[in-house]
């Protein structure tokens, strides 16, 4: 029981972060679409980032798919803290592919674009600690389901 209260918590503070990370993908995305990009406030390099061949897949913002990922990592993490079991797997893979997208990203601006958006940063870690969440909901999960003594 203890297991699952601690579960139901965490999917319940990655909605939260994923509602976070859709609130940031959503200004991206508008920006994008309406021409008016983000400033950067950290660091100098949203512009050159934004406005990147990297920033779009044809017309359509990188961002939106963002967008589309945490709506669905929201929506998953609220369905698996009401207990519906078939959600939890797909929040994993979900999260799992996001983790990959950010990793290519992150790689991008590092060593592609020597510029860093803070926007995107900031997807980054809300990306991390779903990942980490994911990680400890799928522990806990096995040794909530591991027979004892």
């Amino acid at each position: 029981m203890r297991h699952r209260r601690a579960e139901i918590s965490l999917y319940v503070l990655a909605a939260i972060f994923a509602l976070g990370g859709l609130t940031d993908a959503i200004y991206l995305t508008v920006g994008h679409l309406t021409g008016q990009y983000a400033t950067c406030i950290a660091s100098s390099g949203c512009e050159k980032v934004l406005t990147s061949n990297y920033a779009a897949i044809g017309k359509v913002p990188v961002a939106a798919f963002g967008a589309v990922a945490y709506f669905s990592a929201f929506s998953l993490a609220t369905l698996a803290a009401f207990g519906h079991d078939r959600a939890r797997p797909l929040f994993l893979c979900l999260v799992a592919g996001m983790l990959a997208a950010t990793g290519w990203f992150f790689y991008l601006q590092a060593v592609v674009l020597h510029a860093f958006c803070d926007y995107c940063l900031i997807s980054a870690t809300l990306t991390g600690l779903l990942s980490a969440i994911g990680i400890a909901v799928f522990f806990l999960a096995k040794r909530r389901a591991a027979p004892t003594l």
